[in-house]
């Protein structure tokens, strides 16, 4: 852990009050509540109290994980992503509620560490917002590194039982114990409204607890507007940047031009081993939609990198409309898919097709050369038949009139 807090103390200047300061912001540590929808009052952490009025007012109040009411389960004093790191001894047997990727992602980082960890999933695989095949890859690792998955699982109660704490899981209509020495909780995240008096400028939260945003970022008011995990509807941190440019622009400008969020290409990593990454339609989206698909695989056991490095196994999967190189989506399984997956995010968002990834020239060896790799697995299918029949036809003619007869000189007759 003090490599972890190492690393947090590095990255943390990034988003300082002290940076900040020096771009021109006036930063007020305190809690805001609104008054109007021009209007705020601040009380400060020394316990003043100030009224501030503003033009445009962007609520980006974040999130925290969310803790399910299971009985028993707050008297565990559960781990969440945000106390994990404060741990100063690795629990020997962790357990962890949720198979989705903030729960994968510890899970099997603490099992790599060496706990000893049973990960609880009340649905039928982990990653379910992923295609079958990608959470079927997954499981299958976090199985061969000693993860204990219990899927079809669901928490009802915990217990304090002769000293040791125990959790109790309904599994197919049968009441399952689990021993474990600390829970972390992983099954989602909460937006942080408490205290802002939303109510008072007439907003009501949505059901998961965001705020209702329109397509400008704005809320309810023309000038107040929200970003990030407060507005949904990703839980990124880059999808909160990219939120934050259409409430600042907006906010200044709104007046005159007001620009509409882009959500078409929107591109995630869930960080275990293998990585998995995607944007655009998976298999069970496009078919969810109605959208006619094609899918080509490029399989990274075959990748030269992958193979030096140790890491050949993973595919990469690609999603176009029958006939045509147009990517719909595309997902990454293995080492370095976050970075491989960046080449089809900058296609999609730009209009360029396998083709034009086909046609670019890739270093070797790279691991960006799956992305050409699986382009060309595109192109191999989709060979245009005729032209290489009469192609067949023309070469074959010319090795018959003189591929395989000797050049006969050409006399010259000089004067």
């Amino acid at each position: 852990m003090n490599r972890v807090k190492d690393v947090i103390a590095k990255v943390e200047p990034h988003d300082s009050p002290e940076r900040y300061r020096k771009l021109g912001v006036d930063c007020i540590a305190g809690e805001a509540s609104f008054v109007s929808p021009w209007e705020l009052e601040v009380r400060h952490n020394d316990g003043r109290t100030e009224r501030l009025t503003a033009r445009s007012i962007v609520v980006a109040t974040g999130g925290k994980p969310a803790v399910p009411p299971i009985p028993g389960l707050k008297d565990m004093e559960p781990l969440t992503s945000d106390n994990l790191w404060e741990l100063q001894e690795q629990p020997e047997r962790l357990l962890v509620l949720g198979g989705g990727p903030i729960g994968s992602e510890l899970a099997h980082a603490f099992a790599r560490l060496g706990s000893k960890v049973t990960q609880v999933e009340m649905g039928e695989r982990l990653l379910a917002k992923e295609d079958e095949d990608v959470s079927e890859l997954v499981l299958k690792q976090f199985q061969a590194d000693g993860v204990d998955v219990r899927l079809k699982h669901a928490a009802a109660e915990f217990r304090m039982e002769e000293g040791e704490k125990v959790a109790y899981c309904e599994h197919e209509g049968e009441r399952v114990r689990i021993p474990f020495d600390q829970v972390l909780v992983a099954v989602g995240r909460a937006a942080n409204t408490a205290g802002l008096n939303l109510e008072r400028i007439g907003v009501d939260t949505l059901p998961n607890g965001t705020v209702p945003v329109e397509e400008d970022m704005s809320l309810r008011y023309p000038n107040v507007f929200a970003c990030g995990d407060v507005a949904g509807p990703y839980q990124f941190t880059h999808a909160a940047a990219h939120q934050a440019w259409y409430a600042a622009v907006n906010g200044l400008f709104g007046q005159f031009k007001r620009f509409k969020v882009d959500y078409r290409v929107m591109p995630w990593v869930t960080f275990t081993s293998p990585e998995v990454a995607r944007v655009g339609l998976s298999e069970a989206e496009a078919t969810a939609q109605g959208v006619a698909y094609e899918v080509t695989r490029y399989g990274l056991d075959d990748l030269d990198r992958a193979i030096a490095e140790s890491e050949d196994h993973g595919f990469i999967k690609v999603l176009t409309p029958p006939g045509k190189d147009k990517i719909l989506g595309a997902v990454v399984v293995g080492s370095h898919a976050g970075e491989i997956l960046a080449e089809f995010t900058l296609a999609m968002k730009h209009g360029l097709g396998l083709n034009k990834v086909l046609g670019t020239i890739h270093p070797y060896p790279t691991w960006n050369e799956s992305a050409k790799y699986a382009a060309g697995e595109w192109k191999r299918a989709h060979a245009p038949e005729g032209i290489l029949k009469l192609l067949e036809k023309l070469h074959g003619w010319r090795r018959g009139k003189g591929g395989n007869q000797p050049l006969k000189q050409k006399e010259v007759t000089t004067g």
